[in-house]
């Protein structure tokens, strides 16, 4: 498919996404603010970040009393699964390592499944596009709850906090379309559940990452 049609596909495709993070980013940036935050600050997380499981773990650890340190550490361990997520990416982006490091900052976790051609590569330019809308809603939300918090007032009564699981539950329902993943899922999720009651946050969404990623490696190299 060529770059032009993927990566308008990618701006269909994210759209729902989008507004999925439009709710999850307003719900961040009012939380930011109860936090500490200026509005600014929260603003300009979401534009550098682009993360929010990361930024919210970031909220618990200041809302908890944690200081910087233990934040930024416990929002690596919340987006390491990028690493398992950036091998399965990186022979299908091409260019010297600084051009590939750019077009890596498209990967988001919806983007990332929806360019998926499930033949062990990936359709760059479907994630550009997908990516594109989702960054815009997350900046727009943060900034609307951040500074309009006050109007907003308990996001609660939203029903908010139910955004993010079902968020993550959609990409989960596309990729059980394949047998294969299947058990995969099931694995991934076993080692999550099982490592919940003791890991520090992030480390059981990175070992079940992990064990997606090595549990699927060998029907990607049989195809």
């Amino acid at each position: 498919m060529p770059a032009p049609e993927s990566f308008r596909r990618g701006l269909r495709l994210g759209t729902p996404f989008a507004v999925a993070g439009l709710l999850l980013s307003a719900s961040f940036g009012v939380l930011a603010v109860q936090t500490g935050l200026s509005a600014w600050q929260a603003v300009t997380m979401s534009a550098v970040v682009h993360a929010g499981s990361a930024q919210f773990a970031i909220l618990s650890v200041l809302a908890s009393g944690g200081g910087f340190l233990p934040a930024v550490a416990a929002a690596g361990l919340m987006n390491a699964r990028f690493l398992a997520m950036g091998m399965a990416l990186a022979p299908s982006v091409p260019g010297r390592p600084l051009s590939r490091a750019v077009q890596a900052q498209g990967m988001v976790d919806p983007s990332w499944v929806l360019a998926d051609r499930h033949d062990g590569t990936f359709d760059r330019w479907l994630m550009f596009g997908a990516t594109l809308p989702q960054y815009v809603t997350f900046v727009t939300g943060t900034a609307l709850g951040a500074f309009g918090g006050d109007l907003l007032g308990d996001t609660d009564r939203f029903g908010f906090d139910a955004v993010f699981p079902t968020f993550f539950l959609a990409l989960l329902i596309v990729e059980l379309r394949r047998p294969e993943s299947r058990w995969v899922a099931v694995v991934g999720g076993a080692v999550a559940l099982a490592l919940v009651p003791f890991a520090p946050p992030g480390v059981p969404i990175l070992a079940a990452a992990v064990t997606a990623l090595v549990g699927l490696a060998p029907s990607r190299v049989a195809r």
